[in-house]
């Protein structure tokens, strides 16, 4: 074996092992985290992180009109041209023009439409004809009633002279007779001529369809080419040709029920909206309370008279009508920023409101809240669609996290 290796082999004595100080370190380690995740949690629900969401109601910021503070009622309706007419004719014919369309503003009496009228025409020029040949005859039988009576006028003298036969004077008294009642007879036939005359011309003028009073045309009824016959009593004729209204007598009808009427009087003031109008806000009154009822509705029908026409309006257009308790003021025909009273809630003694923002809510004082009603006015740095808790809870409060109902 080689001396020199087992020289440098030595046998190693082990160290005692020295205590340490770890488990002590690690404790306090331990201790410092649990205290800072302490400190944490304590913030976080004092922000309301950690704090169980509050089930809550919303109601949205938006314009508040002065009228919905002073409405006692509301119904709704149409609006309804009072003055309307399904145009039609009292003669049968074929649609020969149509002269108008839908939307056509007409005057009272402008031509709507016209029925094939030759048959008619060919009767009128027929008796035309024929009555000129019957004042023909009449002054025929003037002139020889003319003669008839200077012939017995003569005879006459003749015969109370005992110079004439009297058979002659007899004669000329019948002539003249006869020749009185050619001439009435003459003069009636002109007269009956005259007559059927007239009634071909009104027979012509129903083949022509006028406009019964200003308004526009709503419908058409009828094209060219149809049969037009009164009260469409034909198998597939038309009765109307085309439906028109006076949009000057436009007003808003809506149904009461029963037991509201004692809110309504006449000269009641209103305010109407409409769904095709949502931004516009009519005003009127009360013109009819109709007298009677709808007996399977249990209604009354209200007609509201507008102060003002708006052009945009149209007949059969929905609406609803505010019935006010007084007339509004002119400061008062423009909204506000406002939001219902239900959003006000008590914190300590303070009055203010509750703003949702993201899933919590901000605690907004309000000291002296401007109340219009059963609104409060908003002022400043508000805007329409902020959301505010309504009724707010008694465990809410300023940071508190929110749910919504499903």
């Amino acid at each position: 074996m080689d001396t020199d290796r087992i020289s440098g082999l030595k046998i190693q004595h082990k160290e005692a092992v020295r205590p340490t100080r770890k488990p002590l370190r690690t404790a306090g380690v331990a201790m410092l985290l649990a205290g800072a995740l302490a400190a944490g949690a304590w913030w976080l629900y004092g922000e309301g992180l950690l704090s169980p969401a509050v089930s809550v109601e919303l109601v949205s910021v938006g314009p508040v009109y002065p009228s919905q503070v002073v409405t006692e009622l509301n119904a709704s309706g149409y609006v309804v041209a009072q003055r309307r007419a399904a145009v039609a004719s009292k003669g049968t014919g074929r649609l020969d023009d149509l002269a108008v369309r839908e939307g056509s503003r007409v005057r009272e009496g402008d031509l709507l439409a016209r029925l094939e009228s030759d048959d008619l025409r060919a009767e009128k020029e027929q008796i035309q004809s024929q009555l000129a040949g019957a004042r023909a005859d009449t002054k025929r039988a003037e002139a020889d009633l003319a003669m008839a009576e200077r012939q017995h006028g003569r005879l006459k003298s003749l015969w109370e002279q005992r110079v004439a036969a009297r058979a002659d004077y007899e004669n000329a008294r019948d002539q003249l007779q006869k020749a009185r009642a050619a001439v009435e007879s003459a003069r009636a036939g002109v007269r009956a001529l005259e007559a059927g005359l007239k009634r071909a011309q009104v027979l012509l003028d129903y083949t022509v369809i006028r406009a019964p009073f200003d308004g526009v045309v709503l419908t058409k009824d009828a094209d060219v080419g149809e049969v037009v016959a009164p009260f469409g009593s034909s198998l597939n004729a038309k009765a109307a040709v085309v439906t028109m209204a006076d949009l000057s007598s436009l007003m808003v009808q809506v149904d009461v029920a029963e037991s509201s009427l004692p809110r309504v009087r006449e000269g009641q003031p209103c305010e109407i909206q409409l769904d095709a109008l949502p931004d516009a806000r009519l005003h009127g009154s009360v013109q009819t309370v109709v007298p009677t009822a709808d007996r399977t509705r249990g209604t009354v029908l209200v007609k509201i008279q507008l102060d003002r026409l708006d052009p945009r309006l149209l007949p059969e257009m929905s609406a609803r009508a505010a019935f006010l308790s007084r007339r509004l003021e002119e400061h008062e025909l423009q909204p506000f920023l406002g939001v219902h009273r239900d959003a006000l809630a008590q914190r300590n003694g303070e009055q203010g409101i509750f703003r949702l923002e993201d899933t919590q809510v901000k605690w907004i004082p309000l000291p002296r809240p401007d109340l219009m009603g059963d609104y409060v006015r908003l002022d400043g740095d508000w805007k329409a669609g902020d959301r505010l808790v309504r009724r707010a809870p008694r465990d809410l409060r300023d940071g508190s996290r929110v749910t919504l109902p499903e």
